[in-house]
């Protein structure tokens, strides 16, 4: 899940990671294939319930911890692609 955060934050509308335990030193740019990644991870642990992520989050704040999850895989999911149907051009 760290990963995945690291990687949404250098995507467009990525909020910073600025922790004091992160590196001193700036992260290098990640390739446009580990959002794919990254977005996988994250589908996984938010379908299993009953998996490793039901002993990490508290039951009570478990809809934030969602939501939290959700936004990151909203910022990782690929751009779409505007193609145009006709041109509209007079």
């Amino acid at each position: 899940m760290a990963a995945a955060a690291l990687t949404a934050a250098q995507c467009p509308g990525g909020d910073p990671v600025d922790t004091p335990c992160g590196p001193e030193e700036p992260m290098p740019v990640f390739s446009d294939d580990l959002r794919e990644l990254a977005d996988q991870a994250l589908a996984k642990v938010m379908s299993d319930e009953a998996g490793p992520a039901s002993n990490w989050v508290d039951p009570e704040a478990w809809k934030q911890w969602q939501a939290n999850l959700n936004r990151l895989r909203a910022v990782l999911a690929p751009p779409e692609l505007s193609i145009p149907l006709f041109d509209a051009e007079p």
